[in-house]
């Protein structure tokens, strides 16, 4: 795939990757990392913490380097608040690891953690995301990290110091302000977002006794309501105090219930994983964040080097409101996969450059969506795209592993919204009118349409609100009917005249816009004139009236076909 490396900067960071990869270990597997909390849903904000180094770790393997792209689950980070719509008995688990948390209530999963990780794994099947997934709990558990946590132990005066630096500075403001003003759905959106991010803000492991940057999990409660109270360099030995009331010493060479404070877990991590490549949200990346300090504490404590990686902008919900005060909280991967196809989603991601905010559309934004990705498709396959569109489609459509599975007749999504809209979803009556659209090339069976058809069905179920549905009359409007002038009665007679020899999508909106030029004696293949574009409105609205009792609706062709010739001749004829 070529690609203008300026326009598309899936390739730049590519190249940027193997270089630095080349420089720091030559010949071994290229690491490029991802980390997300299980503390909550996993939204579509952190959905972009995985979807930069998937894009860049793909253009690696496609062009024949060994790259791994890890995701790091923290689900050993404590517990930190009960979210929205789950019962406040789960605030006796705060500070617990996440895997030691009860699933809410009715979950299938054994804790909080695995419950909240299901829905992302399987969102990221969806998308095609390769990668090799790594339990912060089996790590810390299984002792793997104990000779980097007595490292850590032992240099905890240099870590102090370099922590120390930036200690005084402060924070410049949260990352959504330094983005620019927010509108009220962004921000809401915003505020869950860092509340979901709880890392970022996690104490640095200074206390009245001392620096410390190991936290212990409490043995009798669980909890990391725990003190360090005393350490030995040589024995290891460790005594920590609980706010439970519990004291206890432990041989910290031995200890498996505890983990580093965030701002040394992940520098950490990123020395242990030899990471060449990690984006970082707006949150990790102002004065003295994790980001900022990590960059420190790696090369001065662990001996390895920073990852290169952009900080990734903020992810806008068009919608979000409705969604958030109906669910509590940011939709996730999966709620966006259950109104959208993969490739469309991916293509999001893809074609905007990390620093540049974008918004997924929930409302009716999603309907020119799927237009401007369908225009998009029609301009690759004649070549008429230009590289960094070609390139982002691209990365959309498919990986290095092969094509994404796609719909096999994909119709217009804003007709199949319109159409499942009308019939409610019937199918037999779907199929009928799916078959009208093109005689030329008709709809043999739902399954052609699918998955876009099912995305169009839930997208209406589930995100247009009841008073906004098309409801079709069942019997004509007769005070209307006899209100008719002698032009508005002309005109229905040319458009009922019309439907047979017109009935198909393209026909029926050549009859529709036909009409009022007709009557105003003009050509088809006139040009909209100011007294023209008035006349086709007024036509329109008459008959939104006469079929749905309302000024707007779906496009009339797809709604003239949905009501079938029948009744539309019923419901229009005076």
């Amino acid at each position: 795939m070529a690609a203008n490396p300026e326009a598309d900067w899936v390739s730049r960071f590519a190249d940027e990757v193997i270089a630095e990869a080349e420089r720091r270990a030559p010949g071994k597997p290229i690491v490029c990392a991802s980390g997300l909390s299980p503390s909550g849903p996993i939204h579509l904000g952190n959905l972009r913490e995985v979807m930069t180094p998937h894009l860049v770790a793909d253009e690696i393997r496609r062009r024949g380097h060994e790259v791994v792209h890890i995701i790091s689950w923290d689900d050993y980070d404590r517990y930190r608040k009960v979210p929205a719509g789950i019962d406040e008995s789960w605030a006796q688990h705060i500070g617990k690891p996440l895997t030691s948390v009860p699933a809410p209530a009715g979950s299938a999963y054994p804790n909080w953690a695995e419950h909240f990780k299901a829905s992302m794994i399987e969102s990221l099947a969806q998308l095609g995301v390769e990668y090799r997934g790594i339990s912060q709990t089996e790590m810390y558990t299984s002792g793997a990290y104990t000779e980097q946590i007595l490292l850590a132990m032992r240099e905890r005066g240099k870590i102090d110091a370099v922590l120390d630096r930036y200690r005084t500075k402060g924070r410049t403001g949260s990352g959504a302000a330094r983005q620019g003003k927010l509108d009220e759905d962004e921000a809401a959106a915003a505020q869950e977002a860092a509340e979901g991010s709880g890392a970022a803000a996690e104490d640095d492991g200074t206390g009245a006794t001392g620096y410390f940057p190991y936290k212990p999990y409490c043995s009798v409660c669980d909890r990391d309501l725990t003190t360090v109270v005393a350490y030995d360099d040589e024995s290891t030995e460790l005594t920590y105090t609980c706010q439970c009331g519990h004291t206890e010493t432990v041989l910290l060479s031995e200890h498996r219930r505890g983990k580093l404070v965030w701002k040394v877990d992940w520098p950490m991590r990123w020395a242990y994983e030899g990471v060449v490549f990690e984006p970082s949200g707006v949150d990790h990346s102002s004065p003295g964040s994790s980001f900022q300090v990590g960059g420190q504490i790696v090369g001065e404590v662990f001996g390895g080097q920073q990852p290169i990686g952009p900080m990734y902008a903020f992810v806008g919900i068009s919608g979000m409101a409705k969604m958030s005060s109906s669910k509590g909280g940011v939709p996730t991967p999966a709620d966006a996969l259950q109104i959208m196809e993969p490739p469309l989603l991916r293509w999001l991601y893809a074609r905007r450059r990390p620093n540049q905010a974008f918004k997924i559309a929930f409302d009716q934004e999603i309907q020119r969506l799927y237009d401007e990705w369908d225009t998009l498709g029609r301009k690759v396959a004649e070549g008429a795209a230009n590289a960094a569109d070609t390139a982002a489609h691209s990365r959309a459509v498919g990986t290095a592993a092969g094509l994404l599975p796609v719909t096999p007749h994909p119709l217009p999504y804003r007709t199949l919204a319109s159409i499942v809209d009308i019939t409610t979803g019937d199918p037999e009556q779907t199929l009928r009118i799916l078959r009208d659209l093109d005689p030329a090339d008709p709809v043999a069976s739902l399954d052609e349409t699918r998955p876009r058809l099912d995305r169009a069905q839930h997208w209406i179920t589930t995100q247009v609100p009841a008073e906004q549905r098309t409801r079709v009359l069942a019997e004509p409007d007769a005070t209307l009917l006899g209100k008719l002038d002698d032009d508005q009665r002309e005109s229905l007679r040319l458009l009922l005249a019309g439907l047979d020899d017109h009935w198909s999508l393209e026909g029926l909106t050549t009859l529709v816009y036909g009409v009022p030029k007709t009557r105003l004696g003009l050509p088809m293949d006139v040009k909209p004139t100011p007294e023209l574009k008035v006349a086709q409105r007024e036509f329109f609205a008459l008959l939104y009236h006469l079929l749905v009792g309302r000024d707007t609706g779906p496009r009339l062709p797809t709604l003239l076909l949905a009501v079938g010739p029948d009744q539309v001749r019923k419901l229009l004829t005076p």
